[in-house]
């Protein structure tokens, strides 16, 4: 990802208004343009400001994430030229305050920021602008050539109106990319199939862990564990052989949560008998999100189809892969989740087992908490549906409803909330956030070429015709495994293994008892699956076993499952 930059902080701002009191009608808006020496091109794009009372990290890096509470505002720009200005006003909205005039008066630090777009022609015959993937993940506020400004500091009194004018003079540098090492290598190559569809070139590629002895065992050939992941640069299973300091609370998160840190799975990874296998995290962002969900969709491209018939193939042909369905399992926690499973339910005769972690929801009548299909506005329930449940919900209270939670079950993150960060990061669809890659990977084409969302950002309420066809194009996982039992569940038994914590953060767990339902329900054959729940109060990224564990309980399914005459010796040194 992008580096962190630490930047001088400007004393002055050019800012109108004074001190005192005024009408409530002042102006308030900040101004930002950049010059030529920055960019030379007009940029279409979406600009944003950052206001926070301190400077560390820079303001740009405290915000943009549901995590990140520090103001921020942005509106689009089309064809914005040198030297003219883009105005940010009360008018617009903010996150996670509403409007600029909902600051209270006080000295701030401000920094600017413009998140560049690209035209793609796409192969589909629309025409959309859309931020184009640096390697960095889509990380706006990190994004290589997007352009920031000095952090100035100013004083605001929404009473008494200011205008506030800011300079994109930064352009932001490229990403480093980490050497290879003995044991970490990387792989960057460009996808035809997608470069003919978006109509503009698209990169793909995959962080490959090799076992220990790779080298000096050349006539081996090993087991494969393809990770799915958010992008990243990292190694995978967060594989490190360097000791880094923990801090206690992140220490005692790993023991709650039987995880191993990246330097003890090292040193795991090194001692003799450990399994020896090559895990390979594969890397795929998109115009929308960092991560494609693996997918073919309306909205992103033949992903899927690139990454069987492109990505792996190649990863395949570059290292001593066994290249035989029994060989090759999959697993990944959230996002990966989703895709580990979906992977393994698209492609059974491919793969041979999943083991998936906390998935992102599997089954759209849990979309979170959201019933996508029964609902009718996602920022709050309807009436209960449980005979004698305590009706709460009435004409005179609607409780809002949440999607994400601390371990212990406090609310933290409204769906209203956190559909407001989206609305401010990006028009159609384009906020390369949570909701809005659900929308883009899964939903239909607008007539505009963009995604169509499922439910309105700002309303809350629901387009069941968005659901329904994300329901039958096979995205509701739930909903697929019923509609290709019979062909499907003869080539899934003894491959579906989840794991999630029955206090998910997320509350996807309610999902995956929902998804346990439909296996527990399955017949000729019945597949029931292997379901774990870590309790009490696992959140987000609890796992059932250390990952050395994990290994070994994927390898002893390798094994099991090996073909009637197939070796499985020489890996095991």
């Amino acid at each position: 990802m992008g580096r962190t930059m630490i930047t001088r902080i400007g004393l002055t701002a050019m800012v109108a208004g004074c001190s005192g009191g005024g009408p409530r009608s002042a102006s308030v808006q900040f101004t930002v343009s950049f010059p030529a020496a920055a960019h030379a091109d007009p940029i279409t794009g979406r600009v944003f400001v950052v206001i926070t009372r301190d400077t560390s990290p820079e303001p740009r890096l405290q915000a943009g994430s549901f995590t990140q509470t520090t103001p921020l505002f942005g509106t689009d720009v089309s064809g914005l030229a040198a030297g003219q200005s883009a105005t940010i006003t009360d008018t617009m909205p903010g996150y996670p305050t509403a409007t600029l005039r909902d600051l209270p008066a006080g000295d701030y630090y401000v920094q600017a920021l413009m998140n560049v777009y690209t035209e793609f022609h796409r192969a589909d015959g629309h025409t959309i602008w859309a931020h184009m993937d640096q390697w960095e993940g889509q990380q706006f506020n990190r994004s290589p050539g997007n352009l920031v400004s000095e952090v100035l500091r100013v004083h605001l009194d929404p009473h008494a109106g200011y205008a506030v004018a800011l300079s994109l003079t930064k352009i932001l540098p490229p990403v480093v990319v980490p050497p290879d090492s003995k044991y970490v290598k990387r792989i960057k190559i460009q996808s035809d199939m997608l470069t003919k569809w978006w109509g503009h070139p698209i990169y793909f590629g995959a962080t490959v862990l090799l076992p220990e002895g790779y080298d000096t065992h050349p006539n081996v050939n090993y087991p494969v564990l393809y990770e799915q992941d958010h992008f990243g640069l990292h190694a995978p299973l967060g594989f490190d052989t360097v000791a880094r300091p923990i801090p206690p609370a992140v220490a005692a998160l790993y023991a709650s949560y039987n995880l191993t840190p990246g330097y003890a799975l090292y040193q795991a990874w090194t001692k003799p008998k450990f399994p020896r296998m090559i895990v390979v995290t594969l890397q795929h962002p998109t115009p929308y999100f960092d991560d494609s969900y693996a997918v073919n969709s309306a909205n992103n491209g033949p992903y899927g189809d690139a990454i069987m018939q492109e990505l792996i193939p190649y990863v395949e042909s570059h290292f001593r892969i066994i290249k035989k369905p029994y060989a090759r399992v999959l697993t990944g926690g959230s996002t990966g989740g989703w895709e580990s499973l979906a992977l393994q339910l698209y492609h059974p005769e491919f793969f041979g087992g999943t083991w998936t972690q906390f998935p992102d929801p599997i089954d759209f009548h849990h979309y979170d908490m959201v019933d996508a299909y029964s609902d009718s506005n996602a920022f709050t329930p309807n009436r209960p549906k449980e005979p004698g449940f305590l009706d709460v919900v009435s004409s005179w209270y609607r409780p809002e409803r949440w999607i994400m939670r601390a371990n212990d079950g406090q609310p933290l993150v409204s769906v209203r909330l956190f559909s407001q960060l989206e609305d401010v990061l990006g028009s159609h669809g384009r906020s390369a956030e949570q909701l809005e890659i659900w929308e883009a990977a899964y939903g239909p084409v607008g007539g505009d070429g963009y995604p169509v969302p499922l439910w309105d950002k700002r309303t809350g309420v629901i387009n069941h015709d968005v659901a329904t066809y994300m329901r039958d194009h096979g995205y509701d996982l739930s909903a697929y495994v019923k509609s290709h039992w019979s062909t499907l569940g003869p080539q899934i038994v003894d491959k579906i293994h989840i794991d999630v914590g029955d206090m998910d953060n997320f509350y996807l767990n309610l999902a995956v008892y929902d998804f346990q339902a439909t296996m527990d329900s399955t017949k000729n054959p019945h597949v029931p699956g292997v379901f774990l729940y870590g309790r009490p109060e696992k959140g987000h990224g609890w796992r059932h076993a250390f990952t050395p564990d994990l290994l070994r309980e994927m390898t002893a399914a390798i094994t099991k499952h090996a073909p009637s005459g197939e070796s499985t010796s020489a890996w095991k040194y």
